[in-house]
């Protein structure tokens, strides 16, 4: 596999990690570019990526959840998700996101769906998209401190609204509902 950047001839000359917290890691990159020119300071997001659950009841009613996020500053609707942890498999992430956030399971093992990458010009993070069929209630929210979670149920054919009126607007939950609308034979 080629070292970052050698497929495009981008060479980084030099990096360090410039921001490590819990919540953001930031590296500082300067690169040379094949033509010569070198860019300073080019900053990437690392990230171990993140997983979105597609959670479909048996009676075919998509699970949401609402939540305050702090980048932009309000409350969204959105499919649970959650970062992976370290030393955590996608899988596991999705399937413990589920249980947190939604008090959900699924029985049997989440299916994985696809990988996307979420902003290749920036960041190095993917989402894993998993599909939780048959999920139903099987316990309490497990929430972290920064989590206040409102858990609803959408009748399946009436999740494409809510992306079409931007009632559900994060960009990787609206691929995400495409994607799995498709597969479901449900976007016609």
């Amino acid at each position: 596999m080629p070292e970052r950047g050698d497929e495009a001839g981008w060479r980084i000359v030099e990096s360090e990690i410039v921001i490590e917290t819990p919540h953001l890691r930031l590296r500082r990159d300067d690169i040379a570019l094949p033509g010569g020119q070198r860019i300073a300071n080019y900053y990437v997001r690392e990230s171990r990526g993140f997983a979105v659950i597609f959670a479909l009841t048996a009676d075919e009613r998509v699970v949401l959840v609402e939540q305050y996020k702090h980048g932009i500053g309000r409350t969204v609707l959105e499919l649970p998700a959650g970062a992976i942890d370290p030393g955590e498999t996608p899988q596991e992430c999705a399937a413990r996101e589920l249980a947190e956030e939604t008090g959900y399971r699924s029985p049997g093992a989440l299916e994985h769906v696809a990988t996307y990458v979420t902003d290749p010009t920036n960041s190095d993070a993917r989402f894993h998209l998993f599909f939780a069929p048959s999920a139903a209630p099987a316990g309490a929210q497990h929430l972290e401190i920064t989590e206040n979670i409102t858990v609803s149920e959408v009748p399946l054919d009436e999740l494409r609204g809510l992306v079409r009126d931007g009632r559900i607007e994060v960009s990787s939950h609206v691929a995400a509902i495409y994607v799995m609308l498709d597969r479901l034979g449900r976007l016609a």
